[in-house]
């Protein structure tokens, strides 16, 4: 259904370009006076362009006596129609279904984004009996039945843990970039994935009440919430028709020349002033394609030059979204740090886990060294790695596995780790023979642009705030880092929601930043959401109104001045407009202009408005995060 719907949305697109093509040619033939039929030629543009515009008027006052633009249009035409002033009224015809087009080609297609995160809900759960096993449909879990979830595999509702211990991939509900240690007593969400050890639960929350489906239900809240922008001829179309009408009497009545009357109706219809908003928002679209933006609803620009704060999720974000190793400490005497680096490098080299595979990636990259072979691998779920290397024993793991293994952590070790928690980093510890020797050290880096980003945006008048699903210490270094005073952690996906929500019932309109399937809710909730194309998830990709394809965030300030220097133009184009409608008003009711030359005035005005805002297709203001 949802792809024929978009055929026939395209298939309406198409013939209202070839509409337009044939009104433009029938409209250069008459004006020509080219004419080789028995009638006036400006009569295809009247029926192309001038009926569906006539039937939307008459159906929009019956059915909800709603007066918009296209109501002083459908007077024009048929007052110009009736005086034999077929090429006036094709002309006008012509014009607005140009702006309508252009207004068409602005609007986003129909999201799936609800879609997927449906389709990511668990279908079945492995629910334990006394003596058996059987695999059930998601649904008919109820709370305080026991459940099995093995490695791989994604929790199907929320719970706690009874007994095993593993690691959970929290990406969807957090955006957290590490996957998280769970042992018994330990809460697990429906949706997260469990990465390696099988373990057993009891289901606390089911069906509408699990994490994913209240994500679902803050995804369709939010759009549903998000209001749309009501175009500018649309919103004053009252008063136009009005004042048009009136003035349009008055004139016929003192003058007694009903083609003064019609050349009123025709001058004031708002050609120029349909086309104000579309061409520049086109425009400005086209430029931020050039920069890496796919824009994906049409009024998402005229928005965000409005926004007061933008909101980034961090992992992924304002950082690579990928472990790194950022320091190797030994606290032996006889063991250095490139020992530590490569005992803990090749017994990790076989561990699924993202830590273990980062400590791998960054010593072969920082060394340009193969790691040495190991034997008796053993992946300890939730706790580290064991194996031999070298002929000695190794483990690698958090400070549960060396408590578990009895193994001493000496204070001052302790005390020289502690400095990397509060930097948000995670630890690794390193022990040979039984006997702490060091430790590494693992953080998500900061992107090398975002500095700078952050800088040029409070510039810009615009107040930057992080929301991260991180815990406490990750989210202040990172604030720290980049010079923000906002800062929030912890956040869940309706914590973030929330936050906005607080903003924008201030009147302070927000932009929300993320590429987490947990950024959803936020993103449709923000004024203006844009998503990180290039690492970000389907889900937040569908939910964002613009899409930064490249993950090039150092062109996000750019986006912002392009936003408010469209507005601009904008407002140049609607000033311009009304100033030529009300000249050409007076000019009307002298006698000066008749509805032909009433037509072209209005003409040349469109074509003034479209070259204006052509402007914006290469504009760029200079500023300090250009590249060179």
């Amino acid at each position: 259904m949802e792809k024929l719907e978009t055929l026939l949305e395209w298939g309406g697109t198409k013939r209202d370009i070839v509409f337009l093509v044939l009104s433009g040619i029938a409209l250069l033939v008459s004006i020509l006076d080219m004419q080789f039929l028995p009638f006036d030629v400006a009569w295809i543009a009247i029926l192309l362009c001038g009926i569906p515009i006539i039937l939307e008027a008459v159906i929009g006052l019956i059915t909800a006596f709603d007066i918009k633009a296209d109501v002083l249009v459908s007077m024009a035409l048929i007052a110009s129609v009736l005086i034999g002033e077929d090429f006036a009224a094709g002309e006008v015809a012509f014009i607005m279904q140009l702006g309508a087009l252009l207004e068409d080609l602005t609007v986003a297609k129909a999201r799936a984004g609800i879609e997927k995160l449906v389709h990511m809900t668990p279908r079945t759960a492995r629910r334990i009996n006394a003596t058996t096993e059987e695999i059930i449909p998601a649904e008919q879990v109820q709370i305080g039945d026991i459940l099995r979830v093995l490695p791989g595999e994604t929790i199907p509702v929320d719970g706690v843990i009874e007994s095993g211990k593993t690691s959970i991939n929290q990406a969807v509900m957090t955006g957290e970039s590490l996957p998280v240690d769970k042992g018994v007593g330990d809460e697990v969400s429906s949706g997260t994935i469990n990465q390696f050890g099988s373990f057993d639960m009891k289901a606390t929350k089911v069906g509408e009440d699990s994490s994913i489906q209240r994500m679902i239900r803050l995804v369709e809240s939010a759009d549903a919430e998000k209001a749309k922008i009501v175009g500018v001829a649309d919103k004053w179309a009252t008063w136009i028709v009005v004042i048009a009408l009136i003035s349009a009497a008055l004139t016929w009545l003192i003058s007694g020349e009903i083609i003064r009357s019609v050349t009123i109706l025709v001058v004031f219809c708002p050609c120029a002033l349909v086309l104000a908003t579309p061409t520049a928002i086109m425009a400005a679209i086209g430029n931020a394609t050039k920069h890496g933006f796919l824009v994906r609803e049409g009024d998402a620009l005229e928005r965000l030059a409005a926004v007061r704060y933008i909101t980034f999720d961090k992992t992924g974000t304002l950082t690579y979204g990928t472990p790194n190793v950022v320091a190797v400490e030994s606290i032996a005497q006889n063991v250095s740090e490139k020992e530590i680096y490569m005992y803990a490098a090749s017994a990790e080299q076989r561990s699924e886990h993202p830590l273990g595979k980062a400590i791998l990636r960054c010593y072969e990259n920082h060394y340009q060294d193969d790691v040495v072979s190991q034997q008796q691998f053993q992946m300890i779920p939730g706790r580290g790695v064991q194996a031999v290397v070298k002929e000695k024993e190794v483990i690698a793991g958090n400070i549960e596995l060396l408590q578990e293994k009895q193994i001493s952590i000496p204070h001052e070790a302790l005390k020289q780790a502690e400095n990397y928690f509060q930097k948000g980093c995670t630890i690794i510890f390193v022990a040979l023979e039984n006997k702490l020797s060091g430790f590494i050290a693992l953080a998500d880096t900061l992107r090398e642009d975002a500095p700078k980003t952050i800088a040029e945006i409070k510039k810009a008048d615009v107040v930057p705030v992080l929301l991260t699903g991180d815990h406490e210490n990750a989210a202040k270094h990172i604030a720290k880092q980049l010079e923000m005073e906002q800062f929030y952690f912890n956040c869940l996906p309706e914590d973030k929601l929330n936050y906005i929500a607080n903003y924008q019932n201030k009147k302070e309109q927000v932009c929300m930043i993320g590429d987490g399937i947990n950024d959803a809710p936020a993103l449709k909730k923000a004024y203006v959401g844009i998503a990180m194309g290039g690492i970000g998830s389907d889900v937040a990709v569908d939910a964002a109104d613009i899409v930064l394809v490249n993950d090039d965030m150092k062109q996000l300030p750019h986006l912002l001045y392009l936003a408010k220097r469209m507005m601009i133009t904008i407002k140049c184009n609607l000033t311009f407009s009304m100033l030529l409608n009300f000249i050409a008003i007076i000019l009307a009711m002298t006698g000066i202009l008749n509805p032909v030359v009433g037509a072209l005035v209005h003409n040349a005005g469109s074509v003034i408005v479209i070259v204006n805002s052509a402007f914006l297709l290469k504009w760029r203001k200079k500023y300090n995060c250009d590249s060179k």
